[in-house]
């Protein structure tokens, strides 16, 4: 069962014959993405340069993919993750603690949600974001990458 980031929807959206491929090869796997990455679709689309036809797009492609939601369980998992993250990534001394911005730990806060919901359902994330492989030097969490972005 895989969660896909918004990195790889949008290559489904544009139709790339590598991510097409790996999803035609996986049969009747459950593939599915999330409300967050719902949310980067959306806004995506919202300041592109085709507007209309690519939020169409967008909502042609959430209505055909299961697209799990926040539920009081996965907020409790992506508070222990973040602070997993935090002590992990974050300064070891009290008044540093403070006062250090979150931003400095290098991982996004929807990577983050993303992570707890699909460690919450027990799913892959595949991504080519590298945020997810800093996530998993603190969080047991599987990724795969079906796309790389070309240098």
């Amino acid at each position: 069962m895989y969660l896909l980031d918004t990195n790889h929807c949008s290559q489904l959206l544009e139709n790339n014959p590598t991510v097409v491929q790996k999803l035609s090869d996986l049969g009747d796997v459950i593939v599915a993405t999330c409300v967050i990455v719902q949310g980067e679709l959306v806004f995506g689309a919202s300041i592109s340069e085709h507007r209309e036809t690519n939020l169409e797009r967008v909502k042609e492609f959430l209505d055909n993919i299961n697209v799990y939601r926040v539920d009081q369980e996965t907020a409790d998992i992506y508070g222990n993750m973040k602070a997993a993250v935090f002590n992990h990534f974050g300064p070891k001394e009290k008044t540093k603690r403070r006062k250090f911005a979150k931003k400095g730990l290098g991982i996004g806060e929807n990577d983050l949600w993303i992570a707890a919901i699909a460690k919450r359902n027990g799913l892959i994330v595949v991504s080519s974001d590298g945020d997810f492989d800093r996530i998993r030097e603190v969080e047991d969490l599987s990724i795969e990458k079906w796309w790389l972005p070309s240098s």
